[in-house]
């Protein structure tokens, strides 16, 4: 095939690019790097030159948190959206959003109602399409997954309240696995949530992590929401991940059923290992 793919040089971007060239796809990228902003892609007239040959869209641009001219408005709803039309117009049937664990009738933070909103506009469409949506996503390279990494690390683990947020981590490899079998289901129009096997609290999350890295479990250092949330306020000018927002989604906590996933990918998505912290290998397969 030959794939559009957005955020080529994101996380999830790097990774989908190294195992879908090693089975045999080829790739077009389209990211700031190779000289398309996504602010100046808001109709579908600024699309359709990019859409020539191409047989499937992967749509994997993502912010988690707004600076500067980076507008969760602009990247995860109006330029998607654009793309997704231009590409009923082109004729591109196959296209693939790849969504957040969250943007759904229950979202409430700009982060999953833009995206919602462009899942929105691909599901009103008639193309064969997938909205895919991953919860916290963990492996070499992830920015989130460096953070807490970091975090981990400390003498002290930071976190908010009793630190008994719930996640459901899922590995970069299953991320990949589930778009390479979207590019050739024969059934789709399909939303999926992707999700690992094992819910577990964030602090227990943390302690894994500093597992992975070979460090004894450490103590806990609770620091109150209202607290976390002051700090945030003045992180965000430095660090984009440190959003308000982004606590207020921490705390809430997301579950999803993953027995869809398994049915989808014919196997359990990955349990947490240590190697798997530092690994984003998938064994290549040949593209149909």
């Amino acid at each position: 095939m030959n794939i559009l793919l957005t955020g080529a040089s994101g996380f999830i971007g790097r990774a989908l690019t190294t195992a879908l060239s090693a089975a045999g796809h080829l790739i077009k990228p389209v990211c700031r790097s190779e000289g398309v902003d996504f602010n100046q892609m808001l109709s579908v007239e600024h699309w359709l030159p990019l859409l020539e040959d191409v047989d499937a869209v992967v749509n994997c641009v993502g912010i988690i948190g707004e600076h500067g001219g980076q507008q969760f408005t602009v990247l995860h709803t109006q330029a998607p959206s654009a793309l997704f039309r231009a590409c009923a117009h082109a004729g591109v049937r196959r296209v693939l959003q790849i969504s957040a664990l969250g943007a759904d009738e229950t979202a409430f933070s700009a982060y999953h109602l833009s995206k919602r909103s462009a899942d929105n506009c691909l599901r009103s469409l008639d193309l064969d399409w997938f909205v895919l949506r991953p919860s916290l996503i963990y492996g070499p390279g992830g920015k989130s997954a460096d953070l807490f990494m970091r975090m981990a690390t400390l003498p002290w683990i930071p976190v908010i309240g009793n630190g008994q947020q719930t996640l459901q981590p899922v590995h970069i490899s299953d991320v990949v696995l589930t778009v390479m079998k979207s590019l050739t289901s024969p059934v789709a129009k399909q939303t999926l949530d992707i999700v690992g096997p094992d819910t577990v609290t964030f602090a227990e999350w943390l302690q894994t992590m500093r597992t992975a890295r070979g460090l004894p479990r450490a103590r806990m250092a609770h620091i109150p929401f209202w607290m976390a949330m002051a700090a945030a306020y003045v992180g965000r000018y430095f660090n984009p991940m440190l959003q308000p927002e982004n606590l207020r989604m921490l705390q809430r906590g997301y579950r999803a059923d993953f027995t869809p996933l398994v049915t989808f990918l014919g196997r359990h998505p990955q349990t947490a290992s240590a190697a798997l912290f530092f690994s984003q290998s998938l064994p290549a397969r040949r593209a149909s």
